[in-house]
């Protein structure tokens, strides 16, 4: 496991979505404050992989390390996007360029945080959703579907992120846990984790969606006591455009999301901001949730 030398700030931000010219210039002002800073990527960076390139090259210019995992949009097989595999072997494509870059992803291994608040394993997961968090009187992804089909707020996922050569994205979702499980399983028992995933690993942070039925491609609750069994100091997710910081059984969960413009310009805090995981930013409570009552949207796009 590499180690850094005592120094820095461990620094978290997802959803840049840079396919905004209002998100990419915010991603252009993004920088450490120290030499010495690492910085968590949770995922939906953009939808091509050249603009994925783009900032992730640009970030790992910058920041002593950069840790990057999957969101569903990278995902995606788009039809802006040159680049058309499909799956797996998108992915694995993503993986590899990460690599040339320099940058950390769910393949490798785990670096270990020693700055401030150090030591910790810092583990990027790439995990899926299996629609197990159902809408409520559901009790088979078939009726979920139904249900969020009936409202209209559908993930375009079902239209675009393809599990192939899985039969589906929830048997995907079930191999990948079953990896990242064994991996996790691994790290010393004397180190605490920050784990790094695009979705909650719990359904707690759900539960202010505007629209619930969305969280059936928020996650899977074969991770639902993973904060626990693995030591975690630190839970950062992204995914539903509200970024707040809660505590579930003791354990602090950071959403670290950037958002569309439309959700970020009415916020009175400054977009863009990087959010310190370690030192501590925040001691206890909730930070706060997205503007207009606190209930972010879950919508189509998502």
């Amino acid at each position: 496991m590499e180690s850094t030398d005592g120094r820095g700030r461990l620094l978290a931000i997802s959803d840049l979505h840079i396919g905004y010219p209002e998100n990419r210039a915010l991603v252009e002002r993004m920088r450490p404050t120290s030499d010495e800073d690492w910085l968590l990527v949770a995922g939906d960076v953009a939808e091509t992989v050249a603009d994925i390139h783009w900032a992730l090259e640009l970030l790992a210019g910058r920041f002593r390390k950069v840790i990057w995992a999957p969101g569903n949009h990278e995902l995606w097989t788009h039809q802006r996007d040159t680049v058309t595999l499909r799956g797996v072997e998108r992915y694995e494509h993503l993986v590899a360029m990460c690599r040339k870059l320099g940058v950390t992803t769910p393949e490798d291994p785990y670096p270990v945080w020693e700055g401030p608040g150090g030591p910790v394993a810092v583990a990027p997961l790439f995990l899926l959703y299996d629609y197990s968090f159902l809408p409520q009187g559901c009790t088979t992804k078939d009726q979920g579907l139904e249900y969020a089909h009936g409202t209209g707020i559908v993930c375009t996922d079902e239209y675009l992120l393809h599990p192939d050569p899985y039969p589906s994205r929830e048997a995907w979702c079930r191999a990948r846990v079953a990896e990242t499980e064994r991996r996790l399983e691994e790290i010393p028992a004397d180190l605490s984790t920050v784990l790094v995933n695009h979705y909650p690993l719990d359904r707690h942070p759900t539960d202010i969606l505007r629209y619930p039925e969305f969280a059936m491609w928020c996650g899977t609750r074969l991770t639902a006591d993973w904060h626990r069994r693995f030591r975690v100091a630190c839970m950062v997710y992204g995914h539903l455009h509200i970024p707040r910081t809660t505590h579930h059984e003791g354990v602090r969960f950071e959403e670290v999301s950037v958002g569309y413009p439309r959700e970020w310009r009415p916020r009175a805090e400054p977009p863009g901001r990087l959010r310190r995981i370690l030192p501590m930013e925040v001691q206890a409570g909730d930070r706060g949730a997205a503007p207009g009552g606190g209930r972010g949207r879950g919508g189509v796009r998502r």
